[in-house]
């Protein structure tokens, strides 16, 4: 099954980013970080995450944890939904506390480094497979059925299509 039809619930997306549902309630709303599957539509439906939202989501929270402003992460997931998020897996995000930067070659964070000031990344590969293994033991939903599914795994479905591709 192909990893865009499930989809995961807020209680099931903030325990796989470490975030409370407060969090993601106001991460939605306010457009930060807002659920690609199926926005709330009022009162009663439930908000689907992608697998790449929640992504999204555990990156935000280590940027918080480590103090860059929220006006910053903004801007920085503004870029990467821009960027529609493609090669998440292979970028490592690092920060100064006041900008955030992507870096996609090791000559990249090399130059930022080099600069003096204190610098913090995200191996947003890393981050991923948290994730993949978070969501592993937690529960997803099919979008087509609703039916729920238990310890989905998303990242068999992208070794499947990455070994395809070869």
């Amino acid at each position: 099954m192909a990893s865009e039809q499930i989809g995961y619930r807020g209680p099931t997306a903030c325990a796989a980013a470490g975030i409370t549902y407060r969090q993601l309630d106001y991460w939605a709303r306010t457009g930060l970080v807002e659920p690609s599957v199926r926005p709330a539509y009022g009162s009663g439906t439930q908000r689907l995450y992608s697998f790449r939202d929640v992504v999204v989501l555990k990156i935000v929270k280590r940027f918080l944890d480590t103090g860059v402003s929220l006006q910053n992460i903004r801007t920085a997931v503004q870029h990467l939904r821009e960027r529609g998020f493609r090669d998440l897996e292979r970028m490592t995000l690092m920060s100064d506390g006041a900008t955030v930067y992507e870096c996609t070659s090791p000559d990249e964070v090399h130059a930022l480094l080099q600069g003096g000031q204190g610098i913090f990344g995200i191996a947003v590969g890393v981050v991923w497979r948290d994730v993949e293994s978070a969501l592993s033991q937690l529960h997803g939903e099919r979008v087509d059925t609703g039916e729920t599914l238990v310890g989905h795994n998303p990242g068999d479905e992208l070794a499947r299509r990455r070994n395809r591709a070869v």
